[in-house]
């Protein structure tokens, strides 16, 4: 019961997430929205992290099956695809280097800020 109560909850925010793409003329998907509402809900202790976590977890760690149908399709268009393959490739390495950089710049970045606000604490206690 505790798991269908937390999918539950998880499914009412991906749902206002749909609300809002609806409602707000952006061209942002209704995930977005709903993990931005989820990520609020979460900060502003709307959701206590209890409330998800288990569901969640398991909907991460079967995240991966939910990409084959994807393939599948990839397969079956791979006639149109290829001859952009080489392109697309590029362009996926590229940016996911790029995504990792930045990602890992700006978690440096927050360490040394955290690190740095705690010495500052300890010296003025």
């Amino acid at each position: 019961m505790r798991y269908l109560k937390q999918f539950l909850i998880i499914l009412l925010v991906s749902f206002l997430g749909e609300i809002l793409r609806y409602l707000i003329p952006l061209q942002i998907p209704a995930s977005i929205y709903g993990l931005v509402l989820m990520l609020l809900a979460l900060v502003t202790g709307v959701l206590k992290l209890d409330q998800v976590k288990e569901t969640a977890d398991f909907l991460i760690e079967i995240m991966p099956v939910m990409f084959i149908p994807a393939a599948v399709g990839i397969i079956d268009a791979w006639v149109d695809l290829r001859a952009i393959v080489v392109p697309v490739t590029v362009i996926t390495v590229l940016t996911t280097f790029i995504v990792m950089v930045v990602a890992g710049r700006v978690t440096q970045f927050v360490i040394r800020g955290k690190k740095k606000v705690e010495e500052e604490q300890c010296n003025h206690d």
